[in-house]
């Protein structure tokens, strides 16, 4: 690497989608007429969509050209088994189940394994592992360690799970814990990334009390790049070194390989117990097809096979974390709260500091990201009160913390679009003082957040200047 401080996308655009430009008063009547919530908008009403970096990357020439070798054969398809060595090669894990997205995985998974009552600890469940767990009657609990609840604190792997906390839950639960589960990074905890030594200490553990672990393993790219560059004795591995060790720790594992698998879509669910993995085979074909294709085209599986690799290429990875390191110091310069150290896939925004005159019941989160819209045509997701308020038994309960989360797709966006989004989200904190909150006026039961609707608690999203 050269000494230049300048980011450089490591990759050059041969292929252009037009962003469409609306005005302030445009999007403010498009974000009404989608009840005050983002999901519901239209895209196209989108300038900068950083809903999520789900799916919604660009994929490379070698993904389009594999594609056209896909073998859409219902079973026993070339495509398939390409896919399975792939995963194979880079987890190590034996029985490989092709899935549509990340949450039929946990579908499969816990409506194979869980009965009533039991206990699912995690450093972080993100919202479709808890509403998967808790669909089946389970129990998902939350154990992050103490400094990952503390936003602006500064330390290398906030993601990490209590592993005190984890030891006395599996003392004190036992019979009761089919499974533990580490997201990698910790999605619902800022995108922090989770050390070496944690997985093999929570491996320990599970290994002593006889209880596999399991990874939820969406961004596994980006927690191996940070335990390479952060975590002591790893600063020469390969990305890919420091995966397989990873997954060594591991019993089985689930991902939405719309993240780290570079595609627009797609999972897999893998792990070692054959007996388990027969179970949950027989359940996939119930709603996702045939075991070798999962509810994929053969041409999806062949794009996969090639992303999970590129996704950990040495100059991607130090472009993308950088990038969004890049957004996080301009910010922090600036004086605007955000979960510090800036994480793998995302910036996420303090609104709990930012609002502090916006009371929990009234969704920060939630009305710092309709503000970011629109002022500025950027789509954010909460991470909050509304996401994670629900309790099991219908009441409600402030979450821990109240973020936007803003997610990079993935070889989309370049350096310009993302100097843009840092001077809106300026623009909006010198507007902090005037933002107001929300109230929710519809309240679907699982997943609200995707549907809900909203409106503003006086009338406005922003106060008139002076208020």
């Amino acid at each position: 690497m050269t000494g230049f401080k300048t980011i450089i996308e490591p990759f050059r655009i041969k292929s252009v989608e037009p962003i469409r430009f609306t005005t302030p008063a445009q999007r403010a009547a498009a974000l009404e007429e989608a009840g005050y919530n983002p999901f519901l908008l239209h895209a196209r009403d989108v300038l900068i969509d950083l809903l999520t970096d789900s799916g919604t990357g660009a994929m490379s020439k070698h993904q389009w050209a594999g594609m056209m070798q896909g073998d859409e054969s219902y079973a026993g398809a070339e495509s398939y088994y390409r896919f399975e060595a792939a995963v194979r090669d880079i987890t190590g894990l034996r029985c490989v189940i092709p899935t549509h997205q990340g949450r039929a995985a946990e579908r499969i998974l816990f409506g194979t394994i869980l009965q009533r009552g039991d206990i699912v600890p995690n450093n972080t469940h993100f919202d479709t592992t808890r509403a998967n767990i808790e669909a089946a009657g389970a129990i998902a609990l939350d154990l992050p360690v103490a400094e990952g609840r503390q936003p602006q604190l500064r330390v290398p792997f906030k993601g990490n799970l209590d592993l005190a906390a984890l030891e006395r839950c599996l003392t004190d639960n036992a019979g009761r814990i089919p499974l533990v589960m580490m997201t990698v990074t910790n999605n619902s905890g800022g995108g922090q990334p989770v050390s070496m030594e944690n997985l093999r200490g929570a491996h320990d553990l599970c290994r002593r009390h006889g209880v596999p672990l399991f990874l939820d393993c969406c961004r596994f790219a980006e927690n191996a790049w940070f335990i390479k560059t952060r975590e002591p004795g790893w600063a020469e591995a390969t990305p890919l070194e420091v995966a397989r060790a990873m997954f060594a720790c591991a019993d089985g594992a689930t991902m939405s390989a719309k993240k780290d698998g570079m595609s627009n879509i797609g999972g897999f669910l893998a792990l070692n117990d054959e007996r388990w993995a027969e179970r949950m085979k027989n359940n996939l074909i119930l709603t996702e097809g045939f075991p070798t294709y999962g509810g994929l085209a053969g041409y999806d599986l062949e794009a996969l096979a090639i992303g999970f690799y590129e996704a950990l290429e040495e100059d991607y990875l130090r472009y993308r974390i950088r990038s969004i390191e890049y957004l996080g110091d301009k910010l922090t310069a600036a004086g605007v709260p955000i979960v510090q150290p800036t994480g793998g896939h995302a910036v996420y925004l303090d609104a709990k500091a930012m609002l502090p005159h916006v009371p929990p019941a009234e969704f920060p989160a939630w009305a710092l990201g309709c503000v970011l819209y629109v002022e500025g045509g950027v789509r954010g997701v909460e991470i909050g009160s509304v996401m994670f308020g629900r309790q099991p038994d219908g009441s409600e309960k402030p979450a821990a913390m109240e973020l936007v989360r803003l997610a990079f797709p993935r070889r989309v966006y370049t350096q310009s679009h993302v100097d843009y989004l840092g001077e809106v989200i300026l623009q909006v904190h010198a507007l902090r003082h005037r933002i107001r909150g929300v109230r929710m006026t519809h309240r679907p039961e699982v997943l609200r957040h995707f549907t809900a609707r909203f409106a503003p608690v006086q009338g406005k999203l922003l106060a008139e200047p002076g208020a």
